[in-house]
């Protein structure tokens, strides 16, 4: 991910995102995730509502994580996303998400995405949404 734009989001972990033990519960990484996915978006000049407005809706048709390390109650996170490829139809996404005090790497991610029309089918990516989503990205 290093040769790729990036976008980075920190926040602290909510008590209500972890288990008995301040253990982040593993499922709360996606969500991260996707707040990621969102406010990277949203730099590139769009927010994600307003893609949904325009009628493209993007569906996680896939979801890959890696955990390397646990995240705590109040550890201040990172998430770092890239744009890893963008096609007619889909794009994905890589995560890297890091405790952002220690730089410790905390998970992987991945998703890909898959644009949907009103019935619910794979459909292709409106030109001047792909060439918004490409300004960062050539694949």
């Amino acid at each position: 991910m290093a040769d790729l734009p990036s976008h980075d989001i920190e926040f602290r972990v909510r008590y209500g995102e972890t288990d008995r033990m301040g253990v982040v519960y593993h499922a709360e990484y996606l969500a991260w995730c996707e707040m990621g996915r969102t406010e990277y978006i949203r730099s590139l000049g769009m927010s994600y509502a307003e893609m949904e407005r325009r009628g493209v809706p993007l569906a996680v048709a896939e979801a890959r994580i890696r955990y390397h390390a646990p995240a705590r109650y109040d550890d201040l996170i990172r998430v770092s996303t890239v744009l890893t490829r963008l096609g007619s139809r889909g794009l994905t996404f890589d995560y890297v998400i890091t405790h952002a005090d220690s730089g410790l790497r905390l998970a992987s991610a991945s998703t890909t995405l898959v644009a949907l029309d009103p019935a619910g089918r794979a459909t292709t990516i409106p030109a001047d949404i792909r060439a918004l989503l490409g300004r960062t990205s050539d694949r």
